[in-house]
């Protein structure tokens, strides 16, 4: 009788549960679980008592006989109470019901019940893992639609019938003649207004360029083809021209600035890299050079001061070209 009243309830306190919209049903009772905890809490004292009183034994008694015959009735009633709470501990245990979904880690999920955290965090340890796992696959998906957008593809799965069909491409670029680099320099020279670009072929078909950028610098830019091997910075006021009335193309600057824009120039050689459209990175680096413009007048982004160890800003960003002092860039 008391077991369908408590059924009853139950069943009443499940329907107006599932009446409420913001509760999400589990699968669980959770006025049995709250009882069975306490029956764990009862089988547990009535553990104890047992052990206590083994551990006690037949002390304190007046007579053999005695202690043997209150031993063992104290055993008796210890091991009573124990079976009449684990029953009682079964009982709920059946009431209690089952999580109606699974664990989304399936038996991986039985680790948090582990009493034990900080000394065997496996649990946590998985949960890391599986949200690592899934960024993982998130960003290797986003990789793999821009790479397949590219245009210049070399994979190796590519090669086959479709690569018989395409006539091969003689690597051209290597040597252009000189009237298509005339007109590629001459064109960057009417970008920029405050830039003056003289272009000489001391050596036949290589190209050699003076860029006087405003009142501010020259730079001898020395190139093979369209492709630029080095190039030397100076100050506006600075020779660049030695004894044979011939561009100087290897000494360096006597100022301390020029040298570290020479240094800075070669890093953006380096940058600009496109060996398909040797056109671009000449543009490209003409573009950064004439950042230049203001060497003199620029603050850093950074620390916004003008000089740094008596030198003014002289690293410019490849993307931004925003002055740096060269310290201030890292």
């Amino acid at each position: 009788m008391c077991l369908h009243s408590m059924t009853s309830s139950l069943s009443a306190s499940s329907r107006e549960t599932d009446k409420m919209a913001d509760v999400v049903n589990v699968g669980v009772n959770l006025d049995a679980f709250s009882h069975a905890i306490s029956g764990i809490q009862a089988l547990r004292s009535s553990v104890s008592r047992v052990f206590e009183s083994l551990k006690d034994g037949m002390k304190n008694r007046e007579t053999l006989e005695g202690r043997e015959k209150q031993f063992i009735a104290e055993f008796q009633d210890n091991l009573q109470a124990v079976n009449r709470d684990l029953n009682e501990l079964e009982r709920l245990s059946g009431l209690v019901g089952r999580p109606s979904e699974s664990h989304p880690l399936h038996n991986s999920g039985l680790l948090s019940l582990d009493p034990v955290q900080d000394k065997t965090p496996l649990y946590s340890q998985l949960l890391q893992a599986y949200k690592w796992s899934n960024k993982l696959q998130y960003h290797a998906g986003l990789a793999s639609s821009l790479l397949n957008q590219q245009s210049l593809k070399r994979s190796a799965n590519q090669m086959g019938a479709s690569a018989k069909r395409r006539p091969k491409v003689q690597p051209s670029t290597l040597v252009l003649p000189p009237q298509y680099v005339d007109d590629v320099i001459s064109r960057i020279g009417r970008m920029f207004p405050d830039m003056t670009i003289e272009l000489f072929r001391p050596n036949g078909t290589s190209a050699v360029l003076l860029v006087t950028l405003g009142k501010v610098l020259k730079a001898i830019v020395v190139m093979r083809s369209l492709f630029i091997d080095r190039t030397v910075v100076r100050g506006f006021n600075e020779n660049v021209y030695n004894e044979d009335r011939k561009l100087d193309i290897w000494t360096k600057s006597q100022y301390q600035v020029f040298q570290k824009v020479t240094d800075h120039a070669t890093t953006a050689l380096l940058h600009y890299q496109l060996p398909q459209m040797p056109d671009v990175v000449v543009r490209s680096f003409m573009t950064w050079l004439r950042s230049y413009i203001k060497l003199f007048q620029s603050s850093c982004q950074r620390c916004g001061r003008f000089l740094q160890d008596g030198l003014p800003p002289t690293w410019r960003d490849f993307r931004t070209l925003e002055a740096f002092h060269d310290t201030c860039r890292m």
